[in-house]
């Protein structure tokens, strides 16, 4: 980890402490503390302003910060006081106080999503630390995007969450310099409803090989009477939907290979009322029948 010093500054007249950061290209609203030897008025915090731009007391000329490293911001003030004649041969110390321009956003399926300032490089793995780890709901992916210039487009680069979680790939822990933004999708979900045992919606990443057999399995089977076809309700390309009819009874006697379903399909399972109606009947039928046969037996035996 990257040593942390602390260097004194003057702040309206008070003497106080500011942790130097990880040195790294300035940007703008980054907080500097900016010391000169020997020199209590011109020792002070400076913040950069939206243009990049520095003001330095007894110097007429605002100061380029943007995109210089500490160390070059500190040759830079050092000449214009010399130019100014403020201070023969100026000594001075520029360190970072607080950043302001390189944020990391982690948004999405995480436990605490949140914005942060990169302090020096951070590891994807740190960034996700930081949320408080991925959420139950997250996807297979991780998706990061880069800090771009206008007119560029913005670079994605997935992830894989498995690989940089469970088998611990090192090349997947990516280093952040600031700027990106980390999003983690949502996992996919397929719904069960109807003639099941325990309807509900189940987790559907793509790849993972949901199919309706698969389902059925997550929705504890089918309940009593179920139709011999069931339906899938899928949106298309278009935005609008489609049906798809299900050969449910042939599946599952092997005599129709197996259906595969994607993300957000509705499984519907209809029951066969037909058939439900009939073995109500034939129930009540032999209900009747063995209650008279029991009567018929009691009276019987009475006589």
């Amino acid at each position: 980890m990257a040593a942390t010093w602390c260097t004194s500054i003057v702040l309206h007249g008070q003497v106080g402490a500011v942790g130097n950061l990880p040195a790294q290209p300035i940007g703008p609203s980054d907080l500097l503390a900016v010391t000169v030897f020997g020199s209590s008025d011109l020792t002070r915090t400076v913040r950069v302003g939206a243009d990049g731009m520095i003001r330095i007391p007894l110097v007429r000329a605002a100061i380029a910060a943007e995109g210089l490293m500490p160390g070059e911001l500190e040759t830079r003030i050092a000449q214009a006081l010399a130019a100014a004649e403020v201070l023969v041969d100026p000594a001075v110390t520029v360190t970072i106080a607080e950043y302001h321009s390189h944020p990391i956003g982690v948004a999405g399926a995480v436990n605490n999503p949140l914005t942060f300032q990169a302090s020096g490089k951070t590891t994807l793995l740190e960034a996700l630390a930081r949320a408080q780890g991925l959420a139950e709901t997250a996807g297979p992916e991780i998706l990061v995007t880069r800090a771009y210039s206008a007119g560029e487009s913005p670079a994605v680069e997935r992830i894989s969450a498995r690989g940089l979680i469970d088998a611990a790939d090192p090349a997947l822990n990516i280093e952040l310099h600031g700027g990106e933004q980390i999003r983690v999708p949502v996992a996919g979900r397929v719904f069960v409803v109807g003639n099941v045992r325990r309807p509900g919606s189940f987790r559907s990443d793509e790849g993972s090989g949901m199919t309706v057999l698969k389902a059925l399995a997550l929705a504890e089977g089918l309940a009593p009477y179920s139709a011999n076809e069931a339906y899938v309700f899928r949106k298309n390309a278009a935005g609008g939907s489609e049906e798809v009819v299900v050969r449910l009874r042939k599946i599952m006697t092997r005599k129709a290979p197996d259906v595969t379903l994607f993300s957000n399909d509705i499984f519907y399972i209809p029951d066969h009322r037909a058939r439900r109606v009939t073995m109500t009947a034939l129930e009540r039928a032999i209900g009747f029948a063995s209650s008279t046969a029991s009567g018929a037996l009691i009276l019987g035996v009475n006589r």
